[in-house]
C-alpha cells in the first residue's frame, strides 16, 4: 500500500494561501519531485479548480519558465483524483472523481498505489487528518508572515505528534520539512 503525502507551502504564521510563498524555480523543482514520486495527485474541488485553470496554460506555454513548464507537463501525465460532492464533470487529462465513502475510497486509492498519492488541498488534508489516513507531511515554510488565514488543520483535536525525518533549506531562504506520522 502507498503513503498519502500531504505537501503544501506554509508561511511562519500558519498561512496556506498558494499565492504568499516564494514561488521560484527551486521551489518548483521541489515540488516536481516530490510528484515524481507520487503515483497520484489527490485534490478537493478547490484546490482542482486552481490547478485547471493555471497549469495546463503553462505547459503548453513555451515561453513559460523552465521549472514551471516541466511542473506542468508532468502535472498533465499524472493521474489526479478529485474529492467533490458537487462536481462530476473533469475535462483536465487523466482526471478522475473520487467517489464514495471518503475513508474506504481513499484507502482503495492508496492500496491501488502502491508509488504513494500527493495530497495538496488545505480542506481536504484536514478532513483526511481526523480519518488518520495522512502517512507523511512535506511542507515548506516560508520566510513571511502574513496575518490572514486560511490556516492549516485549523480545529484538530486532538493533536497529532509528529516525527521529523528530514529538512532542506532552500536559496529563498524557504525550509522544505518532512515528517512521519509517530506511531502510539
Amino acid at each position: 500500500m502507498g503513503l498519502l503525502t500531504f505537501g503544501l507551502n506554509v508561511t511562519l504564521d500558519g498561512c496556506c494561501d498558494h499565492r504568499e510563498g516564494i514561488a521560484d524555480d527551486e521551489l518548483h523543482d521541489y515540488f516536481t519531485q516530490l510528484m515524481d514520486a507520487a503515483g497520484a495527485m489527490l485534490w478537493g474541488r478547490v484546490t482542482y479548480e486552481l490547478m485547471e485553470s493555471a497549469w495546463p496554460a503553462v505547459a503548453r506555454d513555451e515561453n513559460a519558465p523552465r521549472a514551471m513548464r516541466e511542473w506542468a507537463r508532468k502535472l498533465e501525465a499524472k493521474p489526479k483524483y478529485v474529492v467533490s460532492a458537487s462536481r462530476r464533470d473533469f475535462p483536465w487529462s487523466n482526471t478522475f472523481r473520487v467517489e464514495g465513502d471518503l475513508h474506504e475510497a481513499v484507502r482503495q486509492l492508496k492500496e491501488k498505489t502502491p508509488q504513494g498519492v500527493l495530497v495538496g488541498s488545505p480542506t481536504l488534508s484536514a478532513a483526511l487528518e481526523r480519518l488518520g489516513l495522512i502517512d507523511e507531511y512535506r511542507l515548506v515554510l516560508h520566510p513571511v508572515l502574513t496575518g490572514h488565514g486560511p490556516t492549516l488543520f485549523q480545529g484538530l483535536e486532538p493533536s497529532r505528534r509528529l516525527e521529523l525525518v528530514s529538512t532542506k533549506r532552500l536559496t529563498s531562504g524557504a525550509l522544505a520539512l518532512h515528517y512521519r506520522r509517530r506511531e502510539g
